[in-house]
Order: structure tokens, then C-alpha cells, then sequence
């Protein structure tokens, strides 16, 4: 074959090659064009399909950009902490879920408040005293018993109580101590009827031996509680001294306890800051 037609050959070939280029070659093109179009644009092939999930960020990211140098970020409150209404007040280690009802009901009222009048500080001072020989819980529950067999706890009246007196107690199965215990208190009865008569009063004798003012100890655990203290040994000294029966100074310290003297509820105790009120509210004269 001639040169001459070979080349017109060859470009008439190229040119009729150039006509019939199909469509379909054309969408490749442009097909492959398209990643790089869209990332020079700052999108995505999958913009418009994202989720609301990924919405979200984005909305969040142009808020951001658009807070201001200053504007302060407010937290998010913090959730309130519930308080059970029903939950149980903190008491000394000693009261325990089951502690005797009357037994829980003087820890919470009664023991360590400030005592004035002399009948239940008396009172008080043969339940400390029986504490040898019965329980707390017992005391309590018989507590009308004791009342009934000491007059109410009157001084001047328990003072007046003769040997007939005393048989009919033994007798009527009602004395809940021993011979011995009943007549240290009838002894104890007539040597505070003596007291009233120099100090005033049996309560102005007493807490003269701790300045007129309860002692604070503030302890942590039960313990810690002593059993006896040197005020307690101080005060048990002068009342034996001056005719009282048994009067030892670790029933000398339970009586000082009782009677508020000493506070000697635990600091977790919700009555241990009760008791500090009730000395500002009933200071001893």
C-alpha cells in the first residue's frame, strides 16, 4: 500500500474514531471527576444522605464558631440529691433497731437533758443506782412501779418511810430491788432532804460540782465513753461523805449522764446538738 494512503488512511481513521465516541465514555469522565469536584467544594458525596446524627454535630460545630470571644458557658445543673423522708435518725451505737421502744424513747427525750427539779433528779439517782442490778429496758418498763413505791419520788416523803413501810413493799411483791438497795435509798432520801436545806435545793448541790454548766465531751464512739470520771469521783467523795449509800463513782457518772450534767451522746447523734440547746434554753441556777 502507497504511503500517501496509508496517512490518509490512518487520519481518516482517527477522524472517524473521534465521531463515534460513545456517550457512555463521556458519564466515565465525568463520573471520575466528581470525588474531586465535591472535596474541592468543602462537601460530600454522602452530604446529602447523612444523618440526624451527624446534623446535629454540624449545628453544634457553627454554634461554637459562632459564640463570641467572652460569652461564658453556663454548666448544667447538677441533680438534686433526693432526701428519703423516711429515713431514720442517727442515734448513739447503743440504740439499735432492737432496742426496747421505752428504752429509745429516753435516749431521744430524756437522758442527757439538763434536770433542775429535784424530784427527778432523786429519781434519777435510784435508777442509776438500780442500774446494778436491773436494766435499763427494765427500769422503764417499771417505772410506775418505782414511782408508786417511792412516792413519786419525793424527797421529804421517801425520808418518812418506816420498817412497816418497808416490810409492806417485801410483802406486796412489788419492790423490784433487793433489801439492801431500798433502805440505801430511803437513807439517801433524808440525807437530801439535809442537802435542801444548806444549798436551797438537792439541783444546787449537784451541778455546783460542774460550774452550774453540762461538761461537752463530744465523742466519737461509744468506746470512748468512760464509766467513771474524776468530777464524778469528786462528787461520790462528798456524798458518802455526807451519809449517802451507794454512791460509787460509776453510779455517779451514770446518774450525772442521766441527768444531763454530762452530754454524752455521740456527735453523730441528732441529740447530741438537742442537749446543747436545751443548756441555753434551761441553764441550771
Amino acid at each position: 500500500m502507497p504511503i500517501a494512503t496509508r496517512i490518509r488512511t490512518a487520519a481518516a481513521d482517527s477522524s472517524q474514531k473521534t465521531k463515534i465516541m460513545s456517550p457512555s465514555s463521556k458519564h466515565r469522565r465525568l463520573a471520575g471527576e466528581i470525588p474531586s469536584l465535591a472535596v474541592r467544594s468543602n462537601g460530600s458525596v454522602d452530604s446529602s444522605c447523612s444523618s440526624d446524627s451527624s446534623s446535629r454535630g454540624s449545628s453544634k460545630k457553627i454554634a461554637e464558631r459562632r459564640r463570641r470571644p467572652g460569652d461564658s458557658v453556663r454548666p448544667a445543673p447538677a441533680p438534686k440529691r433526693e432526701e428519703r423522708a423516711d429515713a431514720p435518725e442517727r442515734r448513739c451505737d447503743w440504740i439499735t433497731q432492737f432496742s426496747d421502744p421505752l428504752y429509745v424513747h429516753f435516749h431521744d427525750k430524756e437522758w442527757g437533758v439538763p434536770i433542775l427539779d429535784d424530784k427527778k433528779l432523786f429519781e434519777l439517782l435510784v435508777f442509776s443506782q438500780a442500774l446494778a442490778e436491773l436494766q435499763w429496758p427494765m427500769i422503764l418498763n417499771n417505772r410506775e412501779i418505782f414511782r408508786k413505791c417511792f412516792v413519786n419520788f419525793d424527797p421529804s416523803s421517801v425520808a418518812q418511810l418506816d420498817e412497816r413501810s418497808l416490810s409492806s413493799l417485801k410483802a406486796s411483791g412489788s419492790a423490784l430491788l433487793s433489801e439492801t438497795k431500798l433502805r440505801a435509798i430511803i437513807e439517801d432520801a433524808k440525807q437530801i432532804v439535809k442537802i435542801q436545806k444548806e444549798f436551797g435545793s438537792f439541783s444546787n448541790y449537784c451541778w455546783s460540782f460542774v460550774q452550774h454548766r453540762p461538761i461537752q465531751h463530744g465523742f466519737c464512739y461509744a468506746r470512748e465513753i468512760p464509766i467513771k470520771t474524776p468530777k464524778a469521783e469528786v462528787l461520790s467523795k462528798n456524798l458518802m461523805q455526807r451519809g449517802f449509800i451507794c454512791v460509787g463513782p460509776t453510779i455517779v457518772y451514770s446518774f450525772m449522764q442521766a441527768a444531763g450534767m454530762v452530754n454524752d451522746h455521740l456527735t453523730s447523734c441528732f441529740r447530741f446538738q438537742e442537749c446543747n440547746s436545751c443548756i441555753h434554753e434551761q441553764p441550771p441556777t
